[in-house]
């Protein structure tokens, strides 16, 4: 018996020490790691001064070249103008292309056109044709009754492809094609 917790002792100890060590080892591989970041991250950010300060120092160049044929007010004007645009193509380069990239429900919002694909393939419309079958006018046409060929409330005009857009009250906000 005594033995026995002998035995267990030691394997208790056993695994104290191997999680102590593991321990050990994953700080000092976290320490590495985040020594290698902070190096990347410093170098990034002098590479970001250092761009900055070329361009500007390219802007006053621009400016100064200009001002050799026209007024300074005039120079620093245009030489502004400029880099309103180069800041206006650069943030429109940085915006995403497909607004699909932020909308989880395949991008389509009110009004907008459902996903293609097969009918039953995970969409929850069938197609519909874009103009209602039956004939217009008749008996029952001003209600919208079926059959008549006139559109009932809620549902597209012929000629027209989709649905007016949803009333309040009709949209799920928990739903992600509702979400803007």
């Amino acid at each position: 018996m005594d033995r026995l917790e002998h035995l267990e002792h030691l394997d208790k100890h056993l695994a104290d020490e191997l999680a102590q060590v593991a321990r050990e080892t994953i700080r000092d591989e976290l320490k590495q790691q985040t020594r290698k970041q902070r190096r990347t991250a410093m170098l990034y950010a002098a590479s970001g001064t250092a761009a900055l300060y070329a361009g500007a120092a390219l802007a006053l160049a621009v400016g100064l070249a200009l001002a050799l044929v026209m007024p300074d007010w005039a120079a620093a004007l245009i030489t502004a103008a400029l880099l309103a645009v180069v800041a206006y193509a650069l943030r429109g380069a940085a915006r995403p292309k497909h607004p699909s990239a932020h909308h989880p429900g395949g991008g389509h919002g009110i009004g907008g056109t459902p996903p293609a694909g097969p009918p039953g393939a995970g969409t929850a419309v069938p197609p519909m044709p874009p103009v209602p079958p039956g004939v217009t006018g008749g008996a029952g046409s001003a209600t919208g009754a079926p059959g008549t060929g006139v559109p009932g409330p809620g549902t597209p005009a012929p000629g027209r492809m989709s649905a007016p857009a949803p009333r309040k009250g009709d949209i799920d906000p928990e739903n992600p094609q509702y979400r803007a």
